[in-house]
């Protein structure tokens, strides 16, 4: 199943992607009153209620679907017109995943680190598939781009192992973990860097675990204005997701809604010599495309004072 949160009158709705159209939840309800379960009309409710809400949810999503054949119907909203949020609205936790690629942390003279190096964003970093992203010209001019996989978790999770972490995780959706790298090296904590406003697309949909399946073998791509800058596979992580899951839950309690961004790949400025460096400007156009989960496009726009 495709999540996604979008905008109507300021507010944030529930949809689901279908091959007819997105099915506006509530807007559904109000017309097709369900015949089932409880229907969760918060990505959250449906995270938090993990198997049984989605099954409740797609039994759903078919009945509305019966329910607007041959008809025209309110609730069925064509993607295009959409204004999407976040797909992932209030997560607990952002964790992050440094250095995860080996053809990344090469092209960076990195050391291939022992352990998963984790950092964090914060919750004001989010933003949705379509919106412009606000780059800070007045204390940046080195913003690059990342493509990223997050793991979403759907089951409260401490001390798992790694063969059971994936039964943990919800699903998977694409971040661009936009990073200011002159902040980012300004000092050995890189939170500056990672941290400032729209620094963290998420979208365009929250993929359940069971329609991405393996996880560790997914094509990555970045494509700036038209140029592939990033293509890669997540097989090339140096911890898989299973690993970071187990690795992470050792430390902290994981719980539904928590984000992990896994690393990106090769590719990004910072890893070309110095001298064929160009940074994002002003209304470039960047699209991060994972396997199975959509494409997730932003474009750039200089921040005014």
């Amino acid at each position: 199943m495709k999540l996604l949160t979008f905008l109507s009158n300021g507010q944030e709705q529930l949809g689901v992607k279908t091959e007819q159209g997105v099915i506006h939840i509530a807007a559904a309800l109000q017309a097709v009153p369900a015949a089932g379960a409880a229907v969760p009309a918060d990505v959250h409710e449906v995270i938090n209620g993990g198997g049984a809400a989605v099954a409740a949810l797609q039994a759903y999503v078919d009945q509305a679907l019966a329910a607007a054949e041959g008809k025209a119907a309110g609730y069925l909203l064509q993607e295009s017109d959409l204004t999407l949020a976040p797909c992932v609205t209030r997560p607990n936790k952002i964790i992050c995943v440094g250095l995860n690629y080996r053809k990344h942390a090469e092209e960076t003279n990195a050391a291939i680190p022992q352990y998963p190096i984790l950092f964090n964003k914060f919750n004001n970093t989010l933003t949705g598939h379509g919106s412009d992203v606000p780059l800070p010209v007045k204390v940046t001019s080195k913003v690059d781009y990342e493509a990223e996989l997050v793991i979403v978790i759907g089951k409260e999770a401490k001390y798992v192992e790694k063969a059971d972490a994936l039964d943990h995780v919800f699903g998977y959706c694409n971040v661009n973990d936009l990073s200011a790298r002159d902040l980012q090296m300004r000092t050995q904590q890189w939170l500056l860097g990672k941290s400032c406003d729209g620094f963290s697309p998420l979208g365009p949909y929250l993929v359940t675990a069971d329609e991405v399946g393996n996880p560790n073998d997914l094509a990555v791509r970045c494509i700036v204005n038209g140029e592939v800058r990033q293509n890669s596979n997540t097989s090339d992580m140096i911890f898989h997701c299973d690993e970071i899951v187990s690795y992470i839950s050792q430390h902290m309690t994981l719980v539904p809604g928590d984000i992990i961004l896994t690393g990106t790949p090769e590719g990004v400025v910072l890893g070309l010599p110095e001298e064929q460096q160009v940074y994002l400007k002003d209304g470039d156009i960047v699209t991060i495309e994972i396997e199975k989960l959509g494409s997730l496009t932003n474009r750039m726009v200089a921040e005014r004072a």
